[in-house]
């Protein structure tokens, strides 16, 4: 793995504060796949910005290393805000799960579906296990667990953010799963602002390629079917039609999450939030 790509480590410095009336720690943002990458990021930047956080994610042991990160930048209060909750986010019972502790929590306010997951192969060879895995774990999963929390969503004027992608505005080859999800995960945001009805909330989060362990490890694997170098991969592939010739960083999406969570995003509803550096967008 390039070191330039290296998924960096987050200091509070690094995450965008906003004064909100609403981010107290008796509401509740509930983040998935909170054990690395945006969605660890995500978990730390919403509390730091004074929320309580459900943290889950099917990994024990990158929960627990979250809330040691939380630790390392806020001190015992800051981990305190961070509740890890192991789940699996294919059964539909730990789905439900995840509604009740967030419950037990606080007031429910705000949703997260980061977690995501990759795998790299033509269509023709492309594995139903897979493939299947992609969907439930990031389109069926968001959508089962915004309708377990619907009520409390709305109840309390909440929001919905979901990590969509580069690739639900075009597609690249060999990660048909993948496309397929992110331009339904965008079908999902308008979905929830249609029916929100003001009451409830709904944005998307579009990025390029993010230094996180899911970009970094499929690197390998992209260059080895492409017959190029790691470094070929980054400079030309993932980067090649951005205008911004480096990789965003996981906080950077986390406070995107953030600000689309607060009163400054009141009118984005059902949008989506565009920051790739001018790769879906320009043109040579």
């Amino acid at each position: 793995m390039s070191t330039e790509v290296a998924p960096p480590e987050l200091a509070r410095e690094d995450v965008h504060t906003i004064d909100d009336e609403r981010f107290t720690r008796d509401r509740v943002a509930v983040v998935t796949g909170a054990a690395s990458g945006i969605g660890r990021a995500t978990a730390l930047a919403a509390a730091v910005n004074g929320l309580s956080v459900l943290a889950t994610d099917v990994d024990e042991d990158g929960l627990a290393e979250t809330v040691e990160r939380a630790e390392d930048v806020g001190g015992t209060e800051l981990a305190d805000a961070i509740e890890p909750f192991v789940a699996d986010l294919r059964e539909e019972s730990d789905l439900r799960s995840i509604a009740d502790a967030a419950r037990d929590l606080g007031d429910v306010t705000f949703l997260a579906n980061v977690a995501g997951l990759q795998h790299v192969a033509p269509i023709g060879e492309f594995p139903t296990p897979a493939y299947d895995r992609i969907q439930a774990v990031m389109l069926r999963a968001p959508v089962l667990l915004t309708r377990e929390l619907w009520d409390d969503l709305e109840a309390n004027d909440g929001c919905v953010g979901n990590m969509a992608s580069v690739h639900g505005h075009y597609v690249t080859a060999d990660k048909v799963a993948y496309n397929v999800v992110k331009f339904g995960i965008r079908g999902l945001t308008q979905s929830i602002a249609a029916e929100g009805d003001g009451d409830l909330r709904s944005f998307s989060v579009s990025t390029g390629y993010v230094a996180t362990p899911l970009v970094t490890d499929q690197l390998e694997d992209t260059a080895e079917r492409r017959g190029i170098s790691v470094d070929e991969v980054i400079e030309d592939v993932m980067l090649g039609q951005a205008r911004t010739k480096e990789m965003m960083t996981p906080v950077e999406v986390a406070n995107l999450f953030v600000l689309g969570f607060s009163h400054f995003a009141t009118h984005l509803n059902g949008g989506d939030l565009l920051f790739d550096g001018g790769m879906t967008t320009t043109y040579e």
